[in-house]
């Protein structure tokens, strides 16, 4: 008897029939002897709703209750699941996070999952029933409602799967599986059949959004068999797993994007010991991640200082900077949301040279300006007009030849 947790999203769940649909599949799997836990999204678009409600009535709204207010989608998910598998004859149980409980700290809108009480759901897996459980969030050591940021039920997911030891976590979207990069970009992108924890960090750091990257984290620290399927058809999907000792792999693997970066740029700043600090500790005091950085000496003995946010920070970083270019005495302040960010991933880079060459080269071939360049061991990422985002993913996906089918 398998234990095994699945995870539906909002488009999965968005529909009284994908409702029904959905019950109907974790009846069958259940029917086969599994102990089965599942965790759901928010009807899709209601998250959005919730937020616009609340804009309207307060742009200000404190994140407390932001928090209440969006984590009552996943409790309308849970309880109409629970109500379509006792239609069918199955028992189910439902939970909110804090029914469960999850733990988290008080960090409301980005809260960390510390703790999982199983008892509950194992006396209920124990008497033969479904547990249903909310994704997205938690309660606090105040008792507070928290939520674990957007993406946050893959997280819970996970999470769960690794509190209980799952056999398996499977998360189902409206996708069939991880591909060598969005089939709406490159339609000869193909779909993977496997792909290493390392990969698909990478890809969900840099844009991917198939998988939420804490979802990943979790999953690769605990050492959870994770698999991506497709909640509209079926298949085998794309199973996530540790690198296989002396599996021979392909130099790429797959090609993320994200076009939710904007980059800023503060020119003519002293060139001195601390510099850095002067500049990012702002930015960070408030809370805004930093992705790439860049910096340049000018023959003036000055620093050009570049780097990238979520565009979501954008106007407030700018802000920040603004203030920190008087303090500094720096010679000009410039801001672009007109940017994305295109990456190779792949754990073959470890043992093949020219990956960057070769990157670089088709860029260059389509009249490609690279604005940024960061590397890791198994990632390159470039910074380009979001004009050339569709151009320059094409091309690099025929340079690699990733349309070719897996040895």
């Amino acid at each position: 008897m398998a234990l095994i947790v699945q995870k539906y999203g909002g488009t999965s769940v968005g529909t009284a029939e994908r409702i029904e649909a959905v019950a109907e599949k974790v009846k069958r799997i259940h029917d086969l002897g599994n102990r089965v836990v599942v965790v759901v999204s928010a009807m899709s678009g209601e998250t959005n709703r919730l937020l616009t409600l609340a804009e309207q009535i307060n742009p200000n709204a404190s994140k407390r209750e932001l928090d209440v207010l969006v984590s009552t989608g996943e409790q309308v998910t849970i309880a109409l699941l629970a109500i379509a598998l006792e239609r069918l004859g199955c028992k189910a149980r439902s939970y909110t996070g804090a029914q469960v409980a999850i733990r988290t700290d008080s960090a409301h809108g980005k809260a960390r999952i510390q703790e999982i009480e199983r008892e509950r759901i194992e006396g209920d897996l124990g008497a033969g029933q479904v547990v249903i459980v909310a994704g997205f969030q938690g309660i606090d050591e105040q008792g507070s409602i928290t939520t674990l940021g957007r993406g946050g039920s893959d997280t819970t997911a996970v999470a769960l799967a690794a509190a209980l030891q799952a056999d398996e976590c499977q998360i189902f979207t409206d996708v069939d599986g991880v591909y060598t990069t969005d089939p709406r970009i490159e339609p000869r992108a193909r779909r993977l059949s496997r792909i290493t924890f390392e990969e698909m960090l990478e890809m969900a750091s840099q844009g991917s959004k198939v998988l939420q990257i804490r979802s990943v984290e979790f999953a690769g620290k605990y050492n959870v068999p994770l698999r991506v399927l497709s909640s509209f058809e079926e298949g085998e999907g794309t199973l996530i797993t540790f690198e296989e000792e002396g599996m021979e792999q392909a130099k790429i693997s797959a090609i993320a994007f994200n076009k939710d970066e904007a980059k800023l740029t503060i020119r003519g700043v002293p060139d001195q010991p601390g510099i850095a600090y002067s500049i990012l500790g702002p930015i960070a005091d408030a809370n805004i991640e930093i992705d790439m950085i860049v910096q340049n000496i000018g023959s003036d003995e000055t620093n050009d200082f570049t780097f990238t946010v979520h565009r979501s920070d954008y106007k407030r970083a700018l802000e920040l900077l603004g203030e920190t270019a008087k303090i500094l005495g720096a010679r000009e302040v410039r801001g672009d949301e007109n940017i994305v960010k295109i990456s190779l991933v792949g754990v073959g880079m470890r043992s093949h040279a020219g990956v960057a060459s070769t990157m670089f080269e088709a860029l260059a071939q389509e009249r490609i300006n690279i604005q940024m360049i960061s590397t890791s061991e198994i990632k390159i990422s470039v910074v380009v007009a979001e004009k050339y985002l569709e151009l320059g993913v094409r091309a690099l996906h025929a340079a690699f030849q990733l349309e070719r089918a897996e040895a």
